[in-house]
């Protein structure tokens, strides 16, 4: 059981991002979503549930939390690795080895568990998530997807009672949502707590028992699993989440085209003069010569020998995990000196370095890109001529202005996203690329996200957008590019 009494927290050095007199009972074998805006406080709230409160993340504390019987201020992190399990947003945060196998042993072999011991456990938990064609694999050759299939498999070979999820489906395809239910059922289904934070609510519905909201560091509302889904869609948008079956109607529209593999039904896109051409697009993870790419096309990891765009548009790039949409972009703006990609805009020819001045990526780990100690800083960094007005009215339109001044790693994950995106609307680029710039946002957020994707292309610029939400393509997308294993499947008007 998982008790909270009269809690409060607040971050050393902010007040942002706290809680507030929580009071909360999480009984045994229970499944419980948390949902909310970005920065209501979800996080925070897992974090003193698997003790990274207070041990890690350092603030002020009062009140108490007790997780089966233990009192988590005075348990140390490593006495409660058996008990609390916990998959973060970002996979790669939590791995600690660089090959599937030793990932899913690493915590049977660090509680020093028996040979014996840590084999029954890889069996079992492969065997149970269905992980054999993942076995004896590099990390860092896996999808989004398949690495945190790991990190679930990873935290479950220690058997903890209690399983934490922050965001878990944020950068997954619509396969790789309906694995991730299938791993929340099985642990349901043996008994297990399950405590899920997700802005993605659709693929939940029959999973949880009860729903908890947040907003401001307070649990505003809680609904048992059918009061929730009773809710209709204009009170889910004055709450700011995004709707419980309205992606259902979009994976039906979209979802055959789109993710799946029958393009019949979609209008495919007629070249036209003006269009930005993509050329000999070539590139392989494997270390080859730019000659050898071209010559031999069928062995690249990335192979688009031409591509025209539509100047001013926004298109979304789909495929699932792992089907080269990130090599593509980073491709596209520079970022893989081996690929041999030109772009023909106008009469001028870019390729290599030169891509860097007419393309600007915000990637989607966004911790990688964010260099300075106040999100004002971030934002005037990609400006050719700092201009602050500019800059206040960037993040005004994103929700941001109050949070000027802040460093911003210490901001929430959606928060930090919305940083990225705001220095991306700073540069004065020819061409922005955006990838999955939605996952980890709340509704609220991702409909803001594309009224700017649009603005951009209104004022000419020339938008390509990673993403796995239909909802996103729906509310600002002109076209769709479809990638599958490095090749155009298609691409047309949405």
């Amino acid at each position: 059981m998982i008790e909270l009494k009269d809690v409060d927290f607040s971050y050393k050095g902010t007040d942002e991002a706290g809680l507030h007199s929580i009071t909360l009972t999480v009984n045994d074998g229970e499944t419980v979503l948390l949902c909310g805006e970005s920065g209501c406080g979800k996080t925070t709230l897992t974090r003193l549930i698997n003790g990274l409160i207070p041990h890690y993340y350092k603030g002020e504390l009062s009140g108490s939390v007790t997780v089966n019987g233990r009192n988590i201020a005075e348990t140390e992190l490593y006495e409660l690795a058996g008990t609390v399990g916990t998959v973060f947003q970002n996979p790669r945060s939590q791995f600690f080895s660089i090959d599937t196998d030793g990932e899913i042993v690493f915590g049977p072999e660090n509680i020093g568990m028996s040979p014996a011991e840590i084999m029954k456990r890889k069996e079992q938990v492969a065997q149970d998530m269905e992980l054999t064609p993942l076995l004896g694999r590099s990390l860092f050759e896996l999808s989004g997807g398949e690495k945190q299939k790991i990190a679930c498999a990873s935290v479950s070979a220690l058997l903890p009672e209690i399983m934490i999820l922050d965001e878990p489906s944020s950068n997954l395809d619509w396969k790789a949502i309906s694995e991730l239910k299938n791993i929340i059922s099985l642990w349901k289904s043996q008994g297990r707590t399950v405590i899920i934070s997700e802005h993605r609510l659709w693929y939940l519905a029959g999973l949880v028992d009860r729903i908890l909201f947040m907003r401001n560091g307070v649990i505003e509302h809680e609904w048992n699993s059918r009061e929730f889904a009773g809710l209709d869609t204009d009170e889910l948008k004055r709450l700011g989440l995004r709707p419980t079956k309205l992606e259902e109607r979009y994976i039906r529209e979209f979802g055959d085209g789109i993710f799946g593999s029958s393009t019949e039904q979609m209008r495919s896109y007629q070249s036209k003069d003006g269009d930005i051409r993509i050329r000999d697009m070539f590139f392989s993870y494997e270390k080859r010569r730019k000659k050898e790419l071209a010559a031999d096309p069928d062995k690249c990891t990335l192979s688009i020998p031409e591509l025209d765009i539509p100047r001013g548009s926004v298109t979304a790039l789909t495929g699932e995990n792992g089907a080269g949409k990130s090599t593509f972009l980073r491709c596209l703006c520079g970022l893989k000196k081996s690929c041999t990609v030109k772009l023909d805009i106008g009469e001028s020819v870019y390729s290599g370095r030169k891509l860097l001045k007419i393309c600007y990526m915000v990637m989607q780990d966004v911790d990688h890109q964010l260099f300075t100690d106040s999100v004002t800083a971030e934002v005037c960094l990609s400006m050719k001529d700092e201009d602050t007005a500019k800059c206040n009215g960037i993040l005004e339109s994103l929700g941001l202005l109050g949070f000027k001044d802040k460093h911003p790693m210490a901001l929430s994950g959606g928060q930090k996203q919305r940083v990225a995106i705001a220095s991306a609307l700073a540069a004065d680029a020819e061409l922005l690329l955006f990838d999955e710039p939605t996952s980890g946002l709340d509704y609220a957020h991702m409909t803001s996200v594309a009224k700017l994707l649009k603005q951009l292309s209104d004022q000419g610029r020339t938008v390509i957008v990673s993403t796995h939400d239909p909802e996103l393509i729906a509310l600002c997308c002109d076209y769709v590019l479809c990638l599958e294993r490095g090749r155009v499947k298609y691409f047309g008007e949405v």
